[in-house]
């Protein structure tokens, strides 16, 4: 295969270092005049030229370079030919029954042959990394049980596996965003599925939701009587009153009496902890709060489905390796947490 036009994958792939970018992009400018034909304004070329002319200084003939790039003969004589109009120069000529490099070829082989591994290097698949060598910093944005459920457990993956590696842990935002798209957030875990079209998305668990009260609460069984008829928080970003409970409590012909929100469940259950107020959060990943405060889990006399644990991140990000590792830790500790209450301990 005829070598890509690579100076266009250059800038579209956002992920490569930019010092190589640099190099590369220096190794271009030298061979401009070489390639820039005089009616020319710019780099309007084909690179593909470059690969063509490394296979055939490296070979010394047209049969040689022909079957290297399987071409054919016809083919690579073409290119010859455009090669040496673009560079004014013949670049290889018979010498007897074989093919001698001109001085300017000469001089340019080894440049040639370089920039051409370069470039290649450049555009192949990324290979495994050495996480011990990894210096990197990923911005995450979690729901505040999740990073109090998973955080440590991530953390103490990275600290052991790969040191080099710094966490930026943010609040969640009150609104819809587009910091995955423009780069702001690496990584993010809630409960929303993403509405846009360049966002990978994955449900990685699911957690069941539960009632959480002060261990000597005066409702002693938790009915949908006694539920309606306490007093509640919500846990809402937003500052929203009203969630999905109470549409759902509606369609039963009930109401409860939602007295104030709160952004977090960790405020919550706090909350909680010093009122008869009710609030109802995922039972898994509140767990180590729940536990810390001394706090009573009861079911939720409702009917309601498991809320999704969903993770986020830039398509851009599919195949880096690097925040594929990062990815594979949370969802390993969610996974276990939600299907392993103890196991929130590291």
């Amino acid at each position: 295969m005829v070598f890509p036009a690579f100076v266009r994958g250059i800038g579209s792939r956002g992920s490569f270092g930019a010092a190589l970018t640099s190099t590369l992009e220096a190794e271009v400018a030298n061979f401009k005049c070489m390639f820039v034909r005089s009616n020319m304004t710019g780099m309007h070329v084909d690179l593909n030229l470059l690969k063509a002319l490394d296979a055939l200084l490296e070979e010394g003939s047209v049969v040689g370079a022909a079957d290297r790039l399987h071409l054919t003969q016809p083919a690579m004589s073409r290119a010859l030919a455009r090669i040496r109009r673009v560079m004014n120069d013949q670049v290889l000529v018979r010498s007897g029954h074989t093919m001698t490099p001109t001085p300017r070829a000469v001089a340019v082989r080894e440049q040639v042959h370089a920039l051409v591994q370069q470039a290649q290097a450049i555009l192949a698949p990324e290979h495994e990394i050495d996480l011990t060598t990894i210096e990197r910093t990923f911005t995450l944005s979690w729901h505040d049980a999740i990073t109090t459920a998973i955080g440590p457990r991530v953390l103490a993956a990275i600290t052991r596996q790969a040191p080099g590696i710094r966490m930026r842990m943010l609040a969640e935002s009150s609104t819809d965003t587009s910091d995955l798209r423009h780069g702001r957030v690496d990584l993010e875990i809630g409960a929303a599925i993403p509405d846009q079209s360049d966002i990978t998305h994955t449900t990685v668990a699911h957690d069941r939701l539960v009632v959480v009260t002060r261990r000597d609460h005066p409702i002693t069984e938790l009915t949908l009587e006694s539920y309606t008829g306490a007093q509640h928080l919500t846990v809402s970003r937003r500052g929203g009153l009203h969630d999905r409970i109470d549409d759902l409590l509606s369609e039963h012909g009930r109401h409860r009496d939602v007295v104030a929100a709160v952004p977090t469940s960790t405020s919550a259950l706090h909350f909680v902890r010093h009122s008869d107020l009710l609030v109802v959060v995922p039972e898994s990943m509140s767990r180590p709060i729940i536990e810390d405060l001394d706090l009573l889990v009861r079911p939720l006399p409702l009917d309601l489905a498991p809320v999704p644990v969903i993770m986020a991140w830039h398509q851009r990000y599919d195949g880096d390796h690097a925040h594929a590792w990062l990815r594979v830790q949370a969802a390993a500790a969610l996974e276990q947490v939600c299907l392993d209450p103890s196991s929130h301990s590291l």
